[in-house]
C-alpha cells in the first residue's frame, strides 16, 4: 500500500507539468503530492511493510517531485543568479553523494536523515510562503539548510553509514 502511495506522487508529480505554476490547480495538485508524502512511510510503517525498494522508491518520488517544482517555479520567479549557482552546486554534492555511494556500497544508497527530512520539509512549504516571505530570505535559510543536509549526507555514506529514519 506505501508504494502505491508513492507511485501516485510520482504521477501527480508529473501533473503539475502540466498546471500553470502556482494556480490553485498547482497548490492543490502540490499539497496532495506534499501529502502522500507525508504518509508513505508512515502506512509502510504502521503495516509493517517497511523496505529497501520503498526506500528507494521514496527517494525517486523525492527527486521527480522536487524536479518538477524547480521546472515549474524557477521560471516564474525573480531569482537572483548566486541562487541559482548555489542551487547547483548543492546538486553536484547531491549526485557526488549518490556516486560515492554506489561506488563504495554497490548499491544505491537512500539516506533518511532528520537534516534531510528538515530540508524536505523547508522545500514543500516554500511555495506556500511565497505571498509572505520575500523569496531571497527563505531561499537563503532552505539552501544553507540543504548545504548542511547535502555535507552530512556524504560524510554518512562515507562512513558506511545507512541512515533510515
Amino acid at each position: 500500500m506505501a508504494n502505491y502511495i508513492t507511485c501516485i506522487r510520482i504521477v501527480i508529480s508529473f501533473a503539475l507539468l502540466f498546471c500553470p505554476a502556482l494556480s490553485p490547480i498547482f497548490f492543490g495538485l502540490y499539497i496532495a503530492a506534499g501529502f502522500s508524502d507525508m504518509i508513505d512511510g508512515a502506512v509502510a510503517r504502521k503495516t509493517g511493510t517497511v523496505s529497501e525498494f520503498g526506500s528507494r522508491l521514496d527517494t525517486i518520488a523525492d527527486i521527480v517531485f522536487t524536479m518538477v517544482c524547480l521546472i515549474e517555479l524557477l521560471p516564474v520567479l525573480d531569482v537572483p543568479i548566486w541562487l541559482y549557482i548555489w542551487i547547483l552546486v548543492i546538486a553536484i554534492v547531491k549526485l557526488f553523494n549518490i556516486v560515492i555511494g554506489y561506488i563504495r556500497q554497490k548499491e544505491f544508497v537512500a539516506v533518511h536523515s532528520m537534516i534531510n527530512k528538515l530540508t524536505g520539509v523547508l522545500l514543500f512549504v516554500f511555495p506556500l510562503t511565497l505571498a509572505y516571505i520575500d523569496l531571497k530570505y527563505s531561499a537563503v535559510f532552505i539552501c544553507l539548510v540543504a548545504t548542511i543536509a547535502a555535507v552530512n549526507e556524504g560524510y554518512l555514506i562515507r562512513s558506511g553509514r545507512k541512515v533510515m529514519v
